[in-house]
């Protein structure tokens, strides 16, 4: 999951907001996000990260090309760099830290560590975008980084998950980055497209690495289901369905599916997977996600 703002403007006419499609597809969209870490965690050991970082991109990349193709003229030669660095810090980069983590430790680990993004962008736009935090997200940030200690220092069938909560956390950090960069430097682009040229740009990237990594034994057909979940579903359709979203009632209020994620992803790991939801998973999420809510209120 990337919580993208775009370029969108946030005043809506009032009958968008009462849109009956709304709340569907942010539970729609909460669900998919959601379980893009319970098929991480299916796939990831079987591929390994850069293989099914790959698969993941390449896939979704592959979705948003007709968006891609039809904005082409907003592309400039000269703008490919700067994607080319979006895309491995928006993408490339956070996806592989998230598949990383699901290899260690159980789903909702790395998505409650998710819900982080929300916080990171507020704090990255503050010290290095010159945007404005107030004291209440500031006190937001530090119950939330209170619930990232707490999952940290927890363990889960009696394995420590701390480098998984460092992976995962330092996975929203950069989404925090991403999304501050796609506001400054792909402003006026097509949101779609933008996600299109980024994600191609970090399949590019990480293709030398999986081509080097790539599983030598035969992987199950279960793994590959997963894998093209993940690529088609959980990336591809999901930046569709998220961007529409945006366009109809603003990015804050889009931006509250982050509240969804973490409990489909706890949700379906324990559904499908039968890991156990801890104690320490509960207090962590409860810290992250009421700090969240408290930094988006108006």
């Amino acid at each position: 999951m990337t919580v993208q703002t775009g370029s969108m403007v946030e005043p809506l006419p009032q009958a968008a907001q009462r849109d009956w499609r709304t709340p569907l597809e942010l539970l729609a969209l909460g669900a998919i996000w959601g379980g893009s870490f319970l098929f991480m965690r299916i796939a990831a050991n079987p591929f390994g990260p850069f293989a099914l970082v790959e698969v993941r991109l390449a896939l979704g990349a592959l979705v948003l090309l007709p968006f891609l193709w039809r904005e082409r003229a907003h592309f400039r030669a000269g703008m490919w760099p700067k994607l080319a660095m979006i895309g491995a810090i928006n993408s490339a980069i956070p996806f592989l830290l998230f598949a990383w983590a699901a290899q260690r430790s159980p789903a909702a680990v790395g998505a409650i560590c998710n819900a982080m993004t929300v916080l990171f962008t507020a704090l990255v736009g503050f010290l290095f975008f010159g945007q404005k935090i107030g004291l209440r997200r500031s006190l937001a940030l530090l119950v939330g980084f209170v619930g990232v200690v707490v999952l940290a220092t927890s363990k889960a069938g009696g394995l420590s998950v701390g480098g998984a909560v460092v992976a995962g956390s330092t996975a929203a950090l950069l989404y925090g980055f991403g999304i501050n960069l796609v506001r400054k430097h792909l402003a006026g682009i097509p949101p779609a497209a933008a996600a299109a040229a980024t994600l191609s740009c970090a399949a590019l990237l990480v293709l030398p690495f999986a081509a080097t990594h790539w599983p030598t034994t035969n992987i199950a057909a279960g793994a590959w289901a997963s894998a093209i979940a993940i690529g088609v579903l959980c990336t591809g359709y999901a930046f569709l369905l998220y961007y529409r979203l945006i366009q109809r009632i603003g990015p804050a209020r889009a931006a509250t599916v982050t509240y969804l994620v973490p409990l489909f992803g706890a949700g379906f790991a324990w559904l499908f997977l039968g890991e156990p939801v801890t104690p320490a998973m509960l207090a962590a999420g409860a810290l992250i996600l009421g700090s969240v809510a408290a930094s988006q209120r108006a």
